[in-house]
């Protein structure tokens, strides 16, 4: 499917960098994890700064909205985001 002129691409959570942000698009999640992480402010339309990984690589901590929350690989992938413009 092509992508219009001026569209940005949605990304997996996961696929930013260190230090980089995006703001949430879609929650890819159902049930429960998908009621967790909606509570814990992954809505549309939040912006998120993925700020450290641990050193095995997972998980990897995000900032939203003043707040601190680690989650899994698995997790980040499942949520589209949009790189901020830095």
């Amino acid at each position: 499917m092509a992508m219009e002129a001026g569209t940005v691409a949605s990304i997996p959570l996961s696929a930013l960098l260190p230090g980089e942000a995006g703001t949430i698009v879609r929650v890819g999640l159902v049930g429960p994890e998908r009621r967790a992480l909606l509570d814990l402010g992954f809505v549309p339309g939040t912006v998120v700064e993925r700020i450290f990984q641990s050193p095995l690589g997972d998980p990897t901590a995000f900032r939203l909205r003043s707040t601190v929350v680690a989650l899994r690989r698995s997790q980040a992938e499942a949520i589209e985001v949009q790189r901020c413009k830095s």
